[in-house]
């Protein structure tokens, strides 16, 4: 069965139910008295009907359908079968001691019959995703996480509540072979308070307990819903583990791109909100029927198919970030994004939605800050080349913005961007997701690059960068030929080694040239006399200093001088001492 019951009053108007019904997805209301004893059922259908014949301020009860078939939460399933079929019944409340405790549907009786029916069938078989998932799971993870999910499991189960390993992590589990152990570091934790909904405060209050037992652990509680994450950082047992623990919970998105309205709900609500059905998998670690794997949307068979799917036709319209998730699991996972997902995927990017938010300054932050999350797994993996040409072939980056196409010019500018930053930055000093997205931002017009930095709350220097890109590259564009190779270095070395970078991707070759060599040999060079020098041959700090020095570096450059003898010689002759 499914607890707790979403119910309303007799008196709830019908236009109230429908919104609780659409709010919530569901094709049936309970209706209960003041007491919560059952007293109706008002179905979809019946809705439909009485705003069709324009009662939308007529309450329920008028309605609503009275004469109720209702089970005990001991009734076989043989027995719920046979009343859905004499009775054609779409679903069926639970009743125990003359309260409303559960509720079963249809779709609930297919999937146990169905699950009944596998396990006869396989019987024999030694696959673990048709039997309890823990010894598989002990087997693939290191012997401290595992003794941590125990640990969790426990405390949990003290408490009342089911434990459940959802999300990404179970993905992986299933994926990943037998032979090899699995290095977690991202585990999302869902508790379920069984038959009532656990407070919304369970997930830190789990967390609390976890951090008496793991006082090296951090811990962070964060949003409204008081999600709790607890963290280590080279830890000598788990090593750099990111831990959410949260109570499972449904959400509602208000308007496209908002933030969700959450609240506590059932393990079923909390899969049922999640992006793409190999994502919306479960482990419950508690008893009993621990070891069972929740897979309510066929993610099982999307992963045998490796194939990205998503669970609603609207989930991009309602968050735009899913379109980079799916592109960055597919391309990561060697999967194929599902023909109907890249449907919805054409039409939320088609309608418009992104753009008008974003020219109407809608406040959404959450889903700026999503947005550049997205934008930085993708473009820092190893795999950035393969995804972004999979979300220009979406045209998905006109999330970002309209005019945004990975043209060939680009596609090449950002290959050659890595191959510099392979040459030039091999330990990652500098940020190479962020210079990617900077190359991809200045192949729009001048006018629209800061908006969009602005828009995806880029660094500073960012944002500077772009400003100024398109002046600095007028000025080094109309370099006059055969310069000096000082006079090169007393341009470009205004800038700031990203900026030099970037320019060089989008400039023709001779330029190109130039700023290669500046940045790998006429930078470093280096006059014969430095200032302490100058101090010994007699000569007094002042800021005649910088302009003897930087003569000194030119005459070097330009094979005017070549020792220090020469040198000190052109110091004398060009700065006499008076």
């Amino acid at each position: 069965m499914s607890s707790p019951v979403r119910t309303v009053r007799p008196e709830t108007t019908i236009e109230q139910a429908q919104r609780i019904l659409f709010r919530y997805g569901h094709s049936g209301l309970s209706v209960v008295g003041e007491t919560d004893q059952l007293v109706g059922i008002i179905s979809r259908r019946d809705l439909d009907l009485a705003l069709h014949h324009g009662f939308s301020d007529a309450p329920v009860k008028a309605y609503m359908t009275r004469n109720l078939k209702t089970i005990t939460p001991d009734t076989p399933l043989s027995k719920i079968e046979a009343l859905m079929v004499t009775y054609d019944l779409g679903r069926l409340p639970i009743v125990e001691n003359g309260q409303l405790v559960g509720i079963v549907t249809r779709t609930d009786v297919l999937r146990e019959l169905y699950q009944e029916r596998e396990k006869k069938t396989n019987q024999s078989s030694e696959n673990p995703l048709l039997s309890c998932l823990l010894p598989s799971i002990q087997e693939k993870l290191a012997p401290t996480l595992w003794h941590f999910l125990e640990q969790a499991a426990t405390a949990a189960q003290e408490r009342g509540w089911h434990l459940y390993l959802v999300g990404g992590a179970v993905r992986d589990l299933l994926l990943s072979s037998s032979t090899n152990t699995l290095l977690l570091q991202d585990i999302d934790l869902v508790v379920d308070g069984f038959h009532q909904t656990a407070d919304v405060g369970a997930g830190v209050e789990l967390a609390n307990r976890l951090r008496e037992i793991y006082p090296e652990a951090k811990l962070s509680i964060h949003g409204e819903f008081q999600t709790a994450a607890l963290l280590w950082h080279k830890d000598p047992n788990l090593g750099s583990l990111w831990v959410d623990i949260a109570t499972a919970r449904t959400e509602f998105y208000p308007y496209p791109a908002a933030n969700p309205e959450v609240e506590a709900s059932s393990i079923r609500q909390d899969l049922y909100r999640r992006d793409f059905t190999i994502n919306a998998l479960a482990v419950r670690l508690t008893s009993p029927s621990e070891g069972e794997l929740l897979d309510y949307f066929g993610g099982v068979l999307d992963l045998r198919s490796d194939q990205i799917k998503v669970l609603h036709s609207n989930s991009f319209i309602e968050d735009p970030t899913r379109i980079y998730r799916a592109v960055r699991f597919a391309v990561r996972l060697g999967f194929m994004i599902e023909a109907r997902t890249e449907e919805y995927i054409r039409f939320a990017v088609e309608s418009g939605i992104y753009e008008r938010l974003r020219e109407a300054n809608h406040p959404a932050p959450a889903l700026t800050t999503r947005l550049k999350a997205e934008l930085k797994y993708i473009l820092a993996a190893p795999y950035w080349k393969g995804a972004i040409q999979l979300l220009d072939h979406l045209e998905a980056l006109k999330c970002l913005h309209s005019d945004l196409v990975l043209t060939d010019e680009l596609e090449w500018q950002l290959r050659y961007l890595s191959r510099w930053l392979k040459i030039l930055d091999p330990t990652e000093h500098l940020e190479h997701w962020l210079m990617r997205l900077e190359v991809l931002i200045a192949s729009l017009n001048p006018t629209e690059r800061v908006k969009i930095a602005n828009y995806l709350q880029l660094p500073k220097d960012s944002i500077d960068r772009l400003q100024q890109l398109g002046t600095v590259e007028q000025e080094i564009q109309q370099l006059p030929i055969n310069l000096k190779k000082s006079e090169v270095v007393l341009l470009l070395r205004r800038y700031k080694l990203p900026t030099l970078i970037i320019i060089a991707c989008r400039s023709h070759p001779e330029n190109r040239r130039l700023i290669w060599s500046h940045i790998t040999k006429w930078s470093k060079t280096q006059a014969p006399i430095d200032g302490n020098n100058l101090k010994k041959m007699g000569y007094q700090p002042s800021p005649q200093f910088k302009d003897i020095l930087d003569r000194l570096l030119c005459a070097t450059l330009d094979e005017e001088i070549k020792d220090r003898i020469a040198a000190e010689e052109f110091v004398r002759s060009h700065y006499p001492i008076k």
